[in-house]
């Protein structure tokens, strides 16, 4: 009975491993949760008694079954992810190669152990021991990979990292299948188990500090492109501020010059010179300032529009506005200012390149409830656009667009949406943010 539960406990390693590899992309499954875990954990685990059963009666080495499976579960995680298959694969590598070395050191341990085992697996209290160590890691790991890693999948900064990424894993892992000892009569023999256990542990310490480097790096990055992101935000702000400082002064000489005006006015008024009257009326009004610069409440939200306003204006595009938000946001105001920032600028990209001879964008933004804001964006452009999947293709340069990725994972983090419509002539974003 032992030797039918051996291979089937160990081969069972791969739940824990298939959980921790969905840790990460919990935010981006293109199924439910209980919909795909209520499949895949029973189908699993009909799948490690197969093939146990199948290595015990042939007496097989536990690698041959665990490759295929490991390939085929990485196709069903690519297949159920939303994400590109880069990031997908590094993960699945990178969970597969952990657990490799975890079962390299459990087998050095087996060897020291119980000399006497030649089976192709492990005795049953290892067995048992690498299925604690699995579901051990699998706990230990959680949070940082819940939140974490998570976090690295949205960031656009480590976007070219991902197609490297998955050689770190496989590396170790095959370093780790070439070092390991399997006959156990030869690796007592010539006393080389110490180096084994040595060069496998720090093969596993090693890799960890890999991942936990690659993370603060991450973390580090997305941090600086945090404080370029706010820094641009507070120079169109101060552009704003500025604008808003020329308006007063220019309103502040219009009032001070009225009384000439007047003067002037009533003196043409008197002579009856209605000619001259109406010309100078027709001047005057000319030189009257526009001071159409609040449009909301919110100073953030008001200096990025008010940026892009000027922007739209300099380019004689009419950018129609409608924000109705108040001076406090139930929202993160750099997350809001950054949907609006990047929509805005893809919205003033696509109108430029209009054939229109009448260009306008259209910004609406108001509060849905206490913790729930509407914004929408619509803009003409010039009828072509690259999709596949809801994902949209860069116009400036080879891959996905940054700009509605970063709007799609601001709005979802906190269980918003956002939807991308178009149509011959016009495009419209939707974003409902959560606060």
């Amino acid at each position: 009975m032992n030797d039918i539960l051996r291979p089937i406990i160990v081969l069972s390693a791969i739940i824990p491993a298939t959980i921790l590899a969905y840790f990460p992309i919990k935010n981006h499954l293109k199924t439910s949760k209980l919909k795909l875990f209520g499949i895949l954990i029973p189908s699993l685990v009909g799948l490690c008694i197969l093939c146990g059963l199948i290595c015990c009666y042939f007496k097989l080495n536990l690698i041959f079954p665990v490759i295929p499976i490991t390939i085929i579960l990485t196709a069903i995680y690519c297949c159920t992810a939303n994400i590109s298959v880069w990031k997908s694969a590094s993960i699945s590598l990178a969970v597969f190669g952990v657990f490799c070395s975890l079962a390299c050191i459990t087998r050095i341990i087996d060897l020291t152990t119980y000399p006497q085992n030649t089976s192709p697996w492990f005795e049953m209290n290892t067995a048992i021991l690498y299925i604690i160590l699995c579901w051990l890691f699998v706990l230990i790991v959680w949070y940082p990979a819940t939140h974490g890693v998570s976090r690295m999948l949205d960031d656009e900064n480590l976007a070219q990292t991902w197609y490297v990424f998955w050689i770190l894993p496989i590396t170790f892992t095959l370093i780790n299948l070439f070092i390991v000892p399997w006959n156990t009569a030869n690796t007592l023999e010539d006393k080389s188990i110490q180096i084994y256990i040595v060069v496998s542990t720090a093969l596993f310490i090693l890799l960890l500090i890999f991942y936990a480097l690659l993370y603060f790096i991450a973390k580090s990055l997305n941090h600086n492109n945090r404080l370029i992101q706010e820094n641009q935000f507070l120079n169109m702000q101060q552009a704003q501020y500025d604008t808003i400082k020329g308006a007063i002064e220019e309103t502040r000489q219009a009032r001070h010059d009225m009384r000439h005006h007047f003067a002037v006015l009533n003196a043409l008024a008197e002579q009856k010179d209605w000619k001259k009257l109406e010309d100078y009326l027709s001047s005057a009004s000319q030189s009257i300032p526009d001071t159409e610069l609040q449009l909301c409440k919110n100073g953030a939200v008001n200096g990025i529009v008010g940026h892009y306003y000027a922007r739209c204006k300099n380019n004689d595009i009419t950018l129609n506005h409608r924000l109705d938000l108040p001076e406090n946001l139930p929202v993160i105001e750099t997350d809001i200012c950054l949907v609006i920032a990047n929509l805005l600028e893809n919205a003033l990209e696509a109108s430029l390149k209009s054939s229109k001879t009448k260009k306008q964008i259209s910004i609406t933004a108001y509060l849905h409830s206490d913790n729930i804001i509407i914004l929408s964006v619509e803009n003409d452009y010039n009828g072509e656009i690259n999709e596949k999947g809801g994902i949209f293709s860069s116009s400036k340069r080879n891959g996905y667009g940054i700009g509605t990725q970063s709007v799609r994972r601001i709005a979802e983090k906190n269980g918003g949406y956002c939807k991308f419509t178009y149509n011959s002539e016009t495009f419209r974003a939707d974003v409902m943010l959560r606060g």
